[in-house]
């Protein structure tokens, strides 16, 4: 499906992730088009599923959520319906932020914050243990985020 990205598309798209709210005009005017040719451009990578949608980046530190962690999770038994019982309730829950379904020693890999490390405990004891399926979580705490939501690579 990328082979049918030029050089402009990979523009457009690479504005975008830096910017979702960029006005057609000065997208135009990066990418070296007029406005009716590029909003053209824009109209056709959405139709052709390359843009998922727009959203906003808010702050985890202006919301008071100091911590990240990733959640190791591993399963007993591997029987399938409990793992999509586990997937379906991971969904629910805003706190995760990600969760991957992973090959090696645990199940899963689920991103998660917290206000604080009391918080953090709290929803491991309360939530994350009484998830189907799970029998063992291990956390890795983040001390410092070097890069986060960088966009996906054009080239």
């Amino acid at each position: 499906m990328t082979t049918d990205l030029d050089k402009t598309d990979r523009a457009i798209l690479a504005a975008l992730q830096n910017d979702g709210r960029i006005s057609n005009a000065r997208l135009a005017d990066m990418v070296g088009l007029s406005e009716t040719p590029c909003a053209r451009r824009l109209k056709r990578l959405e139709n052709d599923g390359y843009i998922d949608q727009y959203r906003a980046m808010l702050s985890r530190s202006a919301l008071g959520l100091g911590v990240i962690a990733f959640v190791y999770v591993r399963f007993a038994v591997h029987d399938r319906a409990v793992a999509t019982r586990f997937e379906r309730e991971v969904q629910a829950i805003p706190r995760i932020l990600a969760c991957h379904n992973v090959s090696g020693s645990a199940d899963y890999i689920l991103q998660v914050v917290a206000r604080d490390l009391d918080d953090y405990g709290t929803f491991m004891r309360d939530e994350m243990r009484s998830l189907p399926g799970v029998t063992s979580v291990e956390s890795a705490l983040s001390l410092r985020e070097i890069k986060a939501n960088g966009g996906l690579p054009l080239s």
